[in-house]
């Protein structure tokens, strides 16, 4: 009866623990967000095809979150159904080229390719 109440009690502590944690993390990255949206000098807009992900979760969601963490990049979106990446970025801090050769160096290097890139300001 008391092992079943320790345990219950650490439980507990650990959810609230964690809870609190995500919490705290969640609103700094917003801030970071804003922080970063703000000191935008050249806002871009790229869309362009990524051929050879076979998987909404495993290839186009990983491209999406290593496309949002990184440097210069404001927002990412990568829609597998229409093989089409999305991305609003700082033109000073990134070019298409540079995101381009990132894309494809995601999993080993030869899986993804680039194509048909479209630029708008």
């Amino acid at each position: 009866m008391n092992a079943s109440k320790i345990v219950a009690f650490f439980a507990g502590s650990l959810l609230l623990i964690t809870s609190c944690k995500q919490e705290s993390s969640a609103s700094s990255g917003s801030e970071t967000a804003l922080n970063a949206k703000a000191s935008v000098v050249k806002p871009t807009v790229v869309s362009f095809q990524v051929e050879g992900m076979t998987c909404a979760i495993g290839c186009a969601k990983t491209i999406e979150e290593k496309l949002a963490e990184t440097p210069g990049v404001q927002k990412a979106k990568v829609d597998f159904e229409k093989k089409q990446a999305t991305v609003h970025f700082d033109a000073d801090k990134l070019s298409t080229s540079q995101l381009k050769q990132f894309v494809e160096s995601c999993a080993d290097g030869k899986t993804y390719k680039v194509t048909a890139i479209k630029v708008s300001l």
